[in-house]
């Protein structure tokens, strides 16, 4: 996958907001990468703030959502995983300075 279109998928999953939280997953930390394979089906790894959180549908529903618009990519799959396990230190500077956590 090229950089243009890599900095595109990441570009529309920032639209995709943590309920609980208010703030993107892309800042938040919780995308790990996205791969686009030939047939056009983009993975996207990421996590969440914690184990069985009760919104994991409504954010993997939000993430096809999002990259629904993106010509390349014909099919979207979210792979939740949790290791490494998410920390505040994945969050960008943007998500600590909206939650109040110091950098």
């Amino acid at each position: 996958m090229d950089e243009a279109l890599e900095e595109n998928i990441l570009g529309a999953l920032e639209n995709v907001i943590d309920p609980e939280l208010g703030i993107d997953i892309v800042n938040l930390g919780l995308v790990y990468g996205a791969d686009l394979d030939d047939n056009g089906i983009c993975t996207v790894t990421m996590t969440l703030t914690a184990m069985g959180c009760p919104l994991a549908g409504h954010i993997e529903q939000d993430v096809k959502r999002a990259l629904s618009d993106i010509p390349e990519i014909e099919e979207t799959e979210v792979s939740i995983v949790w290791d490494p396990p998410w920390g505040k230190e994945n969050m960008s500077r943007y998500a600590k300075i909206a939650l109040g956590i110091p950098d």
